[in-house]
């Protein structure tokens, strides 16, 4: 559940009794692991890698399902630094929280399903024989409408507290025509009180500034111009309500 710390201490007793392999997994005892703490029946292939997680497609049931694995001890970019298993688990129940949270608000994400430890299931978008393709990767049939859609989805998000520190085409998804938001592992929550108010937005809204400007470089190939401004205004319009909190 939201805002729950991260209770997992199995972790611990692995670290405590040796059990940890200061080595990455192969792709059969990742498969073992989804298995063995119920988040999917079956495991199939990697759908694809990022800086400090792998996505797997998996099945629960009859349902076709994600899981998201977050690598234990090093990330795509950082060689062979070895990072806790623990810092993992954290990273993972961190972004589990920030998608049920903008799932629950209304925004268009996967629906959030299990965490266990550095691990998380959630929606599958696509069909049976087809991933949904991220946006970089797509040909358009309705640009112009895709990118109000696109607007129309940060703004969403923001209403639900929540900004996308990274906004791009390769973590926008198209799904029967619509724009759907991945990776929220860096998001900031805007309505969350810790930091001043002041600073957490002003961090959203710089955040904000440079993924409007890459989704506007991103569709001058369909000749169409995104008014940044207005984006910003319009979504700064909705997060500028938590200030009060």
């Amino acid at each position: 559940m939201p805002n729950d710390g991260y209770l997992d201490d199995s972790v611990h007793w692995k670290v405590r009794n040796g059990l940890v392999d200061f080595a990455e997994p192969t792709h059969s005892e990742v498969a073992d692991a989804i298995l063995d703490c119920g988040l999917a029946t079956e495991v199939g292939q990697k759908l694809g890698s990022g800086k400090e997680a792998d996505v797997y497609l998996c099945r629960d049931g009859k349902m076709l399902r994600v899981v998201k694995v977050y690598r234990q001890y090093r990330t795509a970019h950082k060689g062979d630094r070895r990072i806790k298993l623990e810092s993992m688990g954290q990273r993972a129940l961190r972004e589990f929280d920030l998608l049920s949270y903008a799932w629950q608000g209304g925004a268009r994400v996967p629906e959030p399903g299990r965490r266990n430890e550095n691990m998380f299931s959630m929606q599958y978008l696509g069909n049976a024989t087809t991933v949904a393709p991220m946006l970089q990767d797509a040909v358009l049939d309705h640009p112009e409408a895709f990118l109000q859609q696109t607007v129309a989805g940060v703004e969403s998000l923001a209403e639900a507290g929540i900004v996308h520190s990274d906004l791009s085409p390769f973590n926008i998804l198209v799904h029967e025509g619509l724009p759907w938001f991945i990776d929220l592992a860096a998001g900031i929550r805007v309505d969350r009180l810790g930091s001043p108010p002041w600073v957490r937005l002003n961090e959203a809204i710089r955040a904000l500034e440079h993924g409007s400007a890459t989704l506007a470089r991103y569709f001058r190939k369909y000749a169409l111009t995104l008014d940044t401004e207005e984006m910003i205004h319009r979504v700064r319009a909705k997060v500028d309500l938590y200030r009060l909190e």
